[in-house]
């Protein structure tokens, strides 16, 4: 790949806003967590909703997802830009369990780590995932979903934090 195109979908990427996501597991192959922008639903038919999370190859949470067979997808509130920071190693934490020890959390239906306070947790039970290059896309059946009082998602969008605000109605 041209590294001028790679500069260019970078840059074009960051100027599309989207929400934050920490996607954890646990189980045999241990608890981990990470942040992820990519996080996206699939379907709210079939059997139970479904939704898809993309994460690095090379991430050890991909892999404990693998062997785990669940995850809970955890959407971040609007003031948890800490959280963030936390999972996607931005703070010096050592080893990705200490993480948990750092934020309060909650096992859910499944046992997976609902993270307090986010704005949503999906507990997911592992249905399929495909290798591209160089993420997982990782597809989870929805078995339960815990919402906060309060819907505002943290967004991630031109290199920073932001916060969605409500366009006045046009005249």
């Amino acid at each position: 790949m041209k590294p001028e195109l790679r500069m260019q979908f970078l840059e074009a990427m960051s100027r599309a806003a989207t929400f934050v996501a920490v996607v954890t597991t646990d189980g045999e192959a241990g608890r981990f967590g990470v942040t992820i922008s990519s996080l996206t639903s699939v379907s709210a038919d079939g059997d139970h909703p479904s939704l898809l999370a993309c994460l690095h190859h090379q991430s050890p949470v991909a892999g404990a997802i693998l062997r785990n067979r669940a995850f809970c997808a955890n959407l971040l509130h609007e003031d948890q830009h800490d959280v963030s920071d936390l999972f996607a190693g931005r703070m010096a934490d050592g080893q990705h369990s200490a993480r948990f020890d750092r934020t309060s959390w909650t096992p859910g239906e499944l046992g997976q780590p609902n993270l307090v306070g986010a704005t949503a947790s999906f507990q997911c039970r592992f249905a399929t995932s495909m290798l591209w290059e160089t993420h997982h896309i990782v597809v989870g059946n929805v078995v339960s979903v815990e919402l906060s009082d309060n819907a505002g998602a943290l967004l991630y969008g031109q290199r920073a934090y932001r916060r969605a605000v409500q366009l006045s109605a046009a005249k």
